[in-house]
């Protein structure tokens, strides 16, 4: 919390960091538990991207009188899919494991590739064209988040990348540039991420990449089991609000929803063990407290 704010921006300050609990997290009892959870680090656990190809430029969730919207470069569009949740990943890991907010992704394009576990294959639908396409969709997107009850309004941006430098010619992915490409993230955003991150499993992350859902549920899942004290009831229609990707709101839409997340749930539950005692019934998600699967990051050293 910025100590120099007035008394009065400081209250509405703390009762951003409670709503986006409220609203992101499902999670009313535990809000006051997990103040010290990181407000970067939960957005993008929480705020899921699209999983597939959305119209337009702004992708907006709303619940209430909260609302959250990924917002695109126009000549970029937004970033949808696994890849982005890859790369999110790996920014993560590298930062803790750099400790810089300046990543070097490498020579070549190839080279990154390996990085995150993917093989370089070509044509109009190939791993090539989409990780450079969706790498400069991740990186020129921001996150804004706006709370307003009719008589105030709260904003909060989140803007993780402050410059990209990207020298690979997708047409030539294996040879060499003149010049490295990398990235540099915002302090603010690189502040948070090595503070408090949300540690994961790297093999968890490679058996479900080709899943969107499943990414979003195992990361959520872990995450809530680093606090989570108690059995909580989560409404689907909540969990709809937080993982519907672009699922219409109505009954029919919340029937697909449903069972594409208890689908995307059982690959979940086939790596990481705890995820197991979540169970449903015909209005909620039931999700008893369990372990986080990694409880805590590996030295850097």
């Amino acid at each position: 919390m910025d100590s120099d704010l007035p008394p009065e921006a400081t209250k509405h300050a703390s009762k951003l960091a409670s709503l986006f609990e409220e609203y992101l997290a499902v999670e009313l009892e535990a809000a006051e538990k997990v103040g010290g959870v990181g407000f970067m680090a939960r957005a993008l656990v929480l705020a899921t991207l699209p999983h597939s190809r959305p119209k337009g430029n702004t992708f907006l969730r709303e619940n209430g009188a909260f609302s959250l919207a990924i917002m695109a470069h126009p000549k970029a569009g937004l970033p949808y899919g696994s890849i982005p949740r890859l790369l999110l990943c790996w920014v993560t890991t590298e930062t803790i494991r750099t400790k810089s907010r300046t990543l070097i992704l490498g020579n070549s394009l190839s080279q990154f590739m390996r990085k995150l576990d993917l093989a370089p294959t070509g044509g109009r639908w190939g791993s090539i064209s989409r990780i450079k396409t969706q790498m400069e969709r991740l990186f020129s997107c921001t996150i804004s988040c706006r709370y307003g009850d009719g008589s105030s309004t709260i904003l909060q941006n989140v803007t993780p990348i402050s410059k990209a430098y990207l020298w690979w010619d997708p047409r030539s992915p294996a040879q060499a540039s003149l010049w490295e490409s990398y990235i540099i993230l915002t302090e603010e955003f690189a502040r948070e991420i090595q503070d408090r991150p949300v540690p994961f499993s790297l093999f968890a992350l490679k058996y479900l990449r080709q899943s969107p859902m499943a990414l979003d549920i195992y990361l959520w899942t872990t995450y809530r089991n680093s606090y989570s004290t108690k059995t909580s009831r989560i409404p689907w229609e909540a969990l709809q609000m937080q993982f519907g990707a672009g699922y219409p709101t109505t009954s029919t839409g919340k029937r697909d929803f449903k069972q594409r997340f208890l689908r995307a749930l059982r690959r979940v539950q086939a790596v990481y063990p705890d995820a197991r005692k979540l169970h449903s019934d015909a209005t909620v998600l039931v999700f008893p407290p369990g372990k986080p699967d990694v409880h805590k990051l590996t030295s850097n050293k």
